[in-house]
């Protein structure tokens, strides 16, 4: 189990690294979308490839996050029925969860997915709007951002199997953490800072 358990630690430092950067694309894509909105209305010009620009960011955002939302817990869950459980069986409920559902959904994406992207890359798809964008790059994004939710999800599995035998502490215990939102605002206080002396 201990190699499992560091091929789990393995996979979750990757997804925190993913997380990291990720949350950036969501600031670009608002920037983006406030800088068209002026431009538009100043100088009465606009451009399909911001529209686009727009949306690919925040599709990369939600897929490649998927992972990072995972290891966070963060992702939607109805607790109608696991909140009247034991310990043991919110644990079990995860196991069967990520067992059979997310793993096989994951696996049907990437199944399909990955000859999407490989189609559109090859053939050097654009997009139908005028001034628009290659696609290929947003269409990347479904096989990446599935990989990472179908690894962190395997990382999720092994810590379950890990806590049912003793071997760790529960791992779905939320960790006082600050929030994606505070990290973004610490980081460009940071790079605020080191403009300002520069």
């Amino acid at each position: 189990m201990q190699p499992l358990l560091k091929l789990s630690k393995a996979v979750d430092w990757l997804n925190v690294q993913v997380g990291k950067y990720v949350i950036w694309l969501i600031l670009a894509s608002a920037s983006i979308s406030g800088l068209n909105a002026v431009v538009r209305k100043a100088f009465n010009v606009s451009s399909n490839a911001y529209l686009e620009v727009q949306w690919y960011l925040f599709a990369a955002a939600f897929l490649l996050a998927a992972g990072y939302t995972l290891l966070h817990g963060e992702h939607v869950k109805i607790d109608v029925v696991s909140s009247h459980l034991s310990k043991r069986g919110q644990i079990w409920i995860d196991i069967i969860g990520f067992s059979c559902f997310l793993t096989p959904v994951c696996v049907a994406i990437l199944w399909y997915g990955t000859p999407f992207f490989l189609k559109g890359f090859h053939s050097g798809e654009m997009s139908s709007n005028a001034g628009g964008l290659l696609r290929w790059p947003v269409y990347l994004m479904i096989p990446l951002g599935f990989c990472l939710l179908l690894l962190q999800g395997w990382s999720e599995l092994i810590k379950r199997i890990a806590f049912l035998q003793g071997l760790i502490e529960d791992p779905t215990a939320k960790k006082v953490e600050k929030t994606a939102e505070e990290e973004l605002a610490e980081s460009i206080r940071r790079l605020t800072e080191q403009s300002g002396k520069a």
